[in-house]
């Protein structure tokens, strides 16, 4: 059991990202630039979001478990 509990808006922000991300990495994707420019402002998003301000432990680990915890939404 993780010892972090995210808020639903920050999950969301980083699947976002993580699937911006793959799109981007496809092969030919579609409209690169737009995709580039939708990345820069979800990592954006997601250094700003208020949580990390008073997230217990709120370093590496926390953004690691995060970025899993994402992967795991539908």
């Amino acid at each position: 059991m993780s010892s972090h509990t995210f808020p639903d808006d920050l999950l969301t922000l980083q699947r976002s990202w993580q699937d911006t991300y793959a799109a981007l990495a496809a092969s030919r994707p579609e409209s690169p630039a737009t995709l580039r420019r939708r990345l820069h402002r979800l990592s954006v998003l997601l250094a700003v979001h208020p949580y990390w301000e008073s997230a217990p432990g709120g370093g590496r680990s926390a953004r690691v478990e995060l970025r899993r915890q994402a992967r795991r939404l539908p």
